[in-house]
């Protein structure tokens, strides 16, 4: 017989407080707690026990005097064995006094237990009192997600994400936006990923899609009158996976008829303004600074720069120009750029770093072909490259140090490449050398609006132009006139929102001009035919009257990951996938019986070793 089987149909009272609420109001007043065995201690035959549930901790204890059949069955308590007690509210005794938690100025001397569920040992430790112990590994953490779920800090990340839920929607509603949902299963368009494909049993061999983003629907409630939508709806991707990204995702989905750039800035600032205080108490200063594409990926070689920290990428193409240095020499003439990184104060580290930065990070982790640096000693002497001055002359390597800024004791870090490839390497290198030596401050933030992207970008594989956002972003009125003949000139009418080194948001002014879509689409490599197959829905409603409009999609998962200062997207979602897009608690994806896929008309045929 189990423990608890003793007390099954015995009834116990409502639960009167939760483990977090109790007080010195409290006192001598009798109560009813039901929650989790968090902890269980004999001290000489007393029995204390931390009560536990989302609220917080309550102390309760079973002494004989008090009810002595209680004692008996409190002996038999474990972790995580879920109960009922109910007894009355006493102070504590003032060296058993715990500040650390609300509750921890009074416990319950229990006067009646019930078991209500046994637990059997527990794959892992998840007591309150073990947070800041070493967890145990995320894959067994997702396979048993559900007692993951009642640490404390998961639930209080899942608090957090609430509010920030509220927040949203009453932001939203006091700026006179609608809240409107969309289409779930809709029709696969080109959006820059993969699609998630729903095969249709009542239409054999036609597919719906997840929506990677309600882009379409959105433009069309817009085309609708409905003036200004928003919507917190999920989204899905079928794409290789990363700590900021997940097949399924959430976003705060934004558009507004008659919008301008500055429209969209206003009201976003607003929002995280909004957001910071109410959640963290934090004041963000505004408006945020704006940044150019071009002016980003020159100074920081990367488009979501992390402004935490003060270490510009400088351009040393000029200072080395027929240098005689056969690397600069053919990167340079090729239309490359030689770049330059200053790390301040360096130090006298040896040759064995340099050369692990070179090889592990420079060569295997970022890609480049090499790293070239010059030391400045701080003992005056001469700078000291490490490449030879025969091969690279002395003159030439000064002039990079004024043109860097770099200083006595300082470390010159050097790469070489094509453009926005080395731009985009040094960034990466940047941001290495930051973490590593410890320069960024994880107390600040530092948003940004990235401004001005290209329209399109060459794709080397299927040797066209694709969007560099989606294909219904505007491009700039200036711009126009280059479409045809000069489309790697033209700018988009869009922007991103970045924080601390991570995208957390992009939108566009949209394209309402039937002839410029059908002209973009053009330019994609989308034929006439084509775009009325795939589109023919948003350009008909372009027809009639479309007024000009635009948005924004807001990453939430992204948000309450930085919010909460967690190292993943999965510490923010319940239910959360693995790298490998899996779901291991309840097996998913799973395979379906073959009666199933015969209902659906698809036949499976396994890869081929």
């Amino acid at each position: 017989m189990s423990h608890y089987s003793e007390n099954v149909g015995v009834q116990h009272s409502a639960r009167t407080h939760t483990c977090g609420e109790l007080s010195d109001a409290h006192l001598d007043k009798p109560v009813t707690l039901k929650g989790w065995v968090d902890t269980r201690r004999d001290l000489g035959g007393v029995i204390f026990v931390d009560l536990r549930d989302r609220y917080g901790l309550t102390q309760i204890v079973f002494s004989p005097q008090d009810n002595p059949s209680a004692h008996e069955l409190a002996d038999r308590l474990r972790n995580e064995y879920v109960i009922s007690v109910t007894g009355s509210v006493t102070l504590r005794s003032a060296e058993t006094v715990n500040p650390k938690i609300s509750t921890g100025r009074i416990e319950v001397r229990v006067e009646s237990l019930l078991i209500l569920s046994e637990s059997e040992a527990l794959p892992f430790s998840i007591s309150a009192h073990a947070q800041k112990t070493l967890l145990a590994s995320e894959d067994l953490r997702l396979r048993y997600r559900y007692l993951d779920l009642r640490r404390p800090d998961m639930q209080q990340k899942l608090i957090l994400r609430h509010q920030a839920y509220q927040v949203i929607h009453r932001y939203f509603d006091m700026q006179g936006f609608l809240e409107i949902e969309t289409p779930t299963l809709m029709k696969s368009t080109p959006e820059g990923a993969r699609d998630y494909l729903v095969p249709s049993r009542v239409h054999p061999g036609s597919f719906y899609a997840l929506p990677q983003s309600p882009q379409t629907y959105k433009q069309l409630l817009m085309v609708g009158g409905l003036d200004k939508y928003v919507q917190i709806v999920k989204c899905f991707r079928d794409e290789d996976l990363r700590a900021d990204r997940q097949p399924e995702f959430t976003q705060i989905d934004v558009e507004m008829t008659f919008a301008t750039e500055e429209a969209i800035y206003t009201l976003t600032e607003g929002l995280m303004k909004d957001l910071w205080k109410k959640v963290l108490n934090v004041d963000l200063s505004l408006p945020f600074p704006r940044i150019t594409y071009q002016d980003a990926l020159w100074k920081y070689g990367s488009d979501k720069p992390d402004l935490r920290f003060d270490l510009p990428v400088c351009n040393l193409s000029s200072s080395f120009e027929n240098s005689g240095f056969r690397v600069f020499d053919q990167v340079l003439s090729a239309g490359g750029a030689v770049l330059g990184l200053v790390i301040p104060k360096f130090g006298e580290k040896g040759r064995g770093y340099m050369d692990r930065l070179d090889k592990t990070v420079v060569r295997k982790q970022i890609g480049a072909g090499g790293l070239i640096h010059i030391r400045i000693p701080s003992d005056g002497s001469p700078p000291k490259c490490s490449v030879k001055s025969h091969v690279l002359p002395e003159s030439f390597v000064g002039d990079a140090i004024a043109v860097s800024g770099a200083k006595t004791g300082d470390l010159l870090l050097i790469l070489c490449g094509t453009w926005p490839t080395v731009q985009e390497q040094m960034g990466s290198l940047r941001l290495h050398m930051a973490q590593e030596l410890g320069y960024i401050d994880d107390t600040l933030w530092k948003f940004a609006w990235i401004t001005d992207f290209p329209l399109l970008q060459w794709d080397r594989q299927k040797k066209r132009y694709s969007s560099m956002h989606h294909p219904f972003t505007s491009p700039r009125a200036e711009d126009l006139a280059l479409i045809e003949t000069q489309p790697n000139r033209v700018r988009a009418r869009a922007y991103d929102i970045v924080l601390n080194g991570m995208e957390i948001g992009g939108g566009s002014i949209r394209i309402h001009d039937r002839e410029i879509q059908k002209q973009v689409f053009g330019i994609l490599g989308i034929p006439d035919e084509e775009s009325e197959e795939r589109f023919g829905f948003l350009l008909e409603a372009l027809r009639y009257g479309a007024p000009p409009h635009g948005g924004i999609a807001l990453g939430l998962d992204r948000i309450v990951m930085l919010l909460s200062k967690s190292a993943s997207l999965r510490e923010v979602i319940a239910f959360p996938k693995t790298q490998s897009a899996q779901e291991p608690m309840s097996g998913t994806p799973a395979l379906v019986e073959s009666e199933r896929l015969d209902e659906l008309q698809i036949q499976y045929t396994p890869k081929s070793e």
